[in-house]
């Protein structure tokens, strides 16, 4: 699909039938829509453990997350989890379950966050990763977690565990 970018001249003002402002071409009636990005990753586990990757990348250079990343055009969540799973992990999974949207609107983010089960043991660092690693849930480095929607997928994923699977956290 070929996407044109506007080049002409442009002002801020609320569109007929519209409500708020958005930036307009006055000559061609060209309408920008800055609409919220989404962000689509997978919490995914080999048998009792978890695959989180260290940050390459700003910001939080350096923090654990789940292979998460932006929405591509024409992919479904769960293919774009995939997705991202293989690119900063390495990792192949089948996506198993939807396990929450967070939504982050002071930044214009939405979070479609998947459960995922890898079909084999294989992983390996991503170009947005220093380091991938599978983590018992005690081991978790829940204090060095990049960011909110981290720790809230974690324990989300948590909270619908299959029976048998030991994921307590003590103090939650």
């Amino acid at each position: 699909m070929n996407r044109k970018r506007h080049a002409g001249p442009v002002v801020e003002a609320v569109p007929d039938g519209d409500n708020r402002s958005r930036l307009v071409c006055p000559d061609c009636g060209y309408i920008e829509y800055d609409n919220p990005k989404i962000i689509v990753g997978a919490v995914c586990m080999w048998r009792d453990q978890v695959l989180l990757c260290r940050r390459a990348i700003e910001p939080r250079i350096g923090f654990w997350t789940i292979p998460a990343g932006f929405m591509e055009l024409n992919e479904t969540t769960g293919q774009g989890a995939a997705r991202e799973v293989w690119e900063e992990a390495r990792a192949r999974v089948e996506v198993t379950s939807l396990i929450g949207i967070y939504e982050i609107p002071h930044i214009s983010q939405v979070y479609v966050i998947h459960g995922a089960r890898m079909t084999e043991a294989g992983y390996g660092v991503g170009e947005e990763s220093q380091e991938v690693a599978l983590f018992d849930w005690e081991r978790i480095p829940w204090d060095e977690l990049a960011f909110p929607s981290v720790a809230w997928a974690l324990e989300r994923f948590r909270q619908g565990a299959a029976p048998g699977v030991k994921v307590a956290r003590p103090g939650l």
